[in-house]
């Protein structure tokens, strides 16, 4: 993409190890490294696959080079002390301002079509799991969802009792503005004023 995104920021780990690896077949082809490079960097990984992906682009290597590790050159390094951990500042956490979000839920894919929508109130900072939660704890005949831990981080497998399935290639699939979101509901975090729709979607 013209920011330097490949694919989305789940794919720029893997994306950015095969492109190295690979950067003799591509010449005289280039790609922009720097252009790739600051996407990661302006990023704020949480998940932990996400950044055992991205961690080895950043030191200019792959999964590629774990074949050719000299295990027998480290086994006699002792571990590294542990740093203590820093003090607690203060006792009081700050207050995070309220903001609200528009939340909508669409089905006209299967079965009995239908479209809800709310506005819920969250702390400022709130992902939008978050953000589910309160819709439903606020109306659970309508906005109760389940999920499932992945090594991702939770993906939703069903809103209003209506459940993804790998067999009718079916998801839902989360957008803002009409865009799919890059991130996934346990890290991303709307702005205020946002609508997110959650859309029944088939792939």
């Amino acid at each position: 993409k013209k920011n330097g995104m490949i694919g989305n920021i789940y794919s720029m780990g893997l994306a950015l190890q095969a492109l190295e690896a690979t950067r003799k077949f591509y010449a005289p082809r280039e790609w922009d490294c720097a252009q790739a490079f600051s996407v990661v960097y302006a990023h704020d990984y949480q998940q932990p696959m996400a950044i055992a992906q991205v961690l080895p682009a950043l030191v200019g290597r792959s999964y590629l080079d774990a074949a050719g590790l000299d295990c027998a050159a480290t086994k006699d390094t002792s571990p590294s002390p542990q740093l203590p951990l820093s003090p607690m500042l203060g006792t009081h956490s700050v207050p995070r301002a309220p903001i609200q979000v528009h939340y909508s839920i669409t089905n006209t894919l299967q079965g009995k079509h239908f479209h809800y929508s709310t506005s819920v109130t969250v702390p400022s900072g709130s992902t939008l799991l978050q953000v589910m939660e309160v819709a439903a704890e606020e109306n659970p005949q309508t906005f109760s969802f389940q999920t499932e831990q992945t090594f991702w981080g939770p993906y939703v497998t069903s809103i209003h009792g209506l459940a993804a399935s790998t067999d009718d290639r079916t998801y839902w699939q989360f957008l803002s503005a009409g865009d799919a979101l890059d991130e996934g509901v346990g890290t991303y975090k709307p702005h205020d004023g946002e609508h997110i729709q959650a859309v029944f979607s088939t792939y």
